[in-house]
C-alpha cells in the first residue's frame, strides 16, 4: 500500500528552484533513506509532506490524502521531527509531552498512559521529571522523537535525526528505528551522512539540486551499479597455489594480491563461488575465509552523482 507519494513536486523560493519535479514513492512499513548533500531539497520535500509548505506545483499524498487539500487529516497521520527544535525553559519532560498530547486533543486520562508508553519506548522513563532544557543533545533528540510519537502517527518524517549525536546515541537511535518499523510505522529519514542510513533503510531516494536521481530498493540499486561481485579471500597457506588457481579460472574477471589476501572480481553466482572454494581447498590451499564485500550507500551515491557529493 502506498503511504507517501509525490507527483511532479516543485517548490520555488522567489528565483530559487528548490524542487524540480520530485516523484517519491514509499510503501507502508518502509524505512526510506532520503539522501543528498546539504541544500539538495530534502528538508523542503519533508516540509511539504508535513503541510508546513505548499508546493509551487505538483501534488503530495500521505495515506492517499492530498496534503494541501486536507492538512488537518495529514497532521493526524504524520509525526514530524525537524532537524532543529526548541525546548521550553522551566518545563519538565512529562509536562512537555503532556503539552503536545493536549495539542492533539488526547483526553487527559488516556494521555497519561500514552506518555508513559512513549517514555518507555524512547528509554526516557527515568528522566520524566527532569527539565528538558538541561538534557544532552542525544536526550533532546529522544525527547523530540517521543513528542513526535505522542499521537501514534502512521508516518514518521525525520529530518536529519542523528545529526550531532555521539556514536553511542547513534547506535541507540538505530535500534529505536528498527523497533518503530516492527511496530508498522512508515519512516522517511533524511540525512547527508550516508553511514547513518545504511543499516536502517530498505529503500533509498537520492536527491541533488532539487532533482531525484534514483530511488528504489537499496540492494537492487546497489546490484545495478556494480558490474561484478567483489570477493575477499585470505589464506593461511598456499597463496601461490591460490594465485595460480585464480589465474586459470575463466570466471575470475580480475584479482589483486597482497601477501596472503586476494581481492577478486567475478560474475559468479553463489553456487559457483562455493565451487571456487572447493577447488582452492582441493588444490592444497588452506583457506581462512572467502567472503563477498558488501556495497555501501557511499558506493550508490558516488555512482549516481558521478562522484559529486558536495557538502
Amino acid at each position: 500500500m502506498e503511504m507517501i507519494k509525490t507527483q511532479g513536486l516543485t517548490r520555488k523560493f522567489k528565483e530559487f528552484q528548490a524542487l524540480s519535479g520530485i516523484d517519491v514513492l514509499i510503501e507502508e512499513g518502509d524505512v526510506y533513506g532520503f539522501i543528498g548533500p546539504n541544500g539538495a531539497g530534502k528538508t523542503t520535500t519533508i516540509r511539504v509532506l508535513a503541510t508546513l509548505l505548499e508546493p509551487s506545483s505538483g501534488a503530495a499524498f500521505i495515506d492517499g490524502i492530498n496534503v494541501v487539500e486536507e492538512p488537518y487529516e495529514i497532521k493526524k497521520r504524520v509525526g514530524f521531527m525537524p532537524d532543529s527544535f526548541g525546548v521550553y525553559e522551566g518545563m519538565r519532560l512529562r509536562e512537555y509531552l503532556d503539552f503536545f498530547g493536549a495539542a492533539y486533543k488526547i483526553p487527559l486520562k488516556k494521555r497519561r498512559a500514552i506518555i508513559d508508553d512513549v517514555l518507555t519506548l524512547t528509554d526516557l522513563a527515568g528522566k520524566a521529571d527532569l527539565f528538558v532544557s538541561a538534557f544532552s543533545r542525544g536526550m533532546k533528540q529522544r525527547c523530540c522523537l517521543a513528542k513526535t510519537l505522542i499521537h501514534d502517527p502512521k508516518v514518521l518524517l525525520l529530518d536529519e535525526p542523528a545529526s550531532g549525536l555521539d556514536p553511542r546515541a547513534r547506535a541507540e537511535f538505530k535500534e529505536l528505528i528498527k523497533t518503530l518499523q516492527e511496530m508498522g510505522k512508515t519512516i522517511l529519514i533524511s540525512s547527508h551522512i550516508l553511514s547513518e542510513l545504511g543499516d536502517m533503510c530498505n529503500k533509498i531516494g537520492i536527491i541533488s539540486d532539487g532533482k531525484m536521481l534514483a530511488q528504489g530498493e537499496y540492494r537492487e540499486i546497489l546490484h545495478q551499479i556494480r558490474k561484478a561481485r567483489d570477493l575477499r579471500l585470505e589464506v593461511i597457506e598456499g597463496a601461490d597455489l591460490a594465485e595460480k588457481a585464480l589465474e586459470e579460472d575463466p570466471a575470475i574477471e580480475d584479482f589483486t594480491r597482497s601477501g596472503d589476501e586476494f581481492h577478486i572480481q567475478t560474475n559468479m553466482g553463489a553456487i559457483e563461488i562455493s565451487g571456487l572454494l572447493t577447488r582452492l581447498v582441493e588444490s592444497g590451499v588452506k583457506v581462512l575465509f572467502l567472503e563477498e564485500i558488501k556495497g555501501s550507500l557511499e558506493d550508490v551515491f558516488m555512482h549516481v552523482t558521478n562522484g559529486d557529493y558536495g557538502n
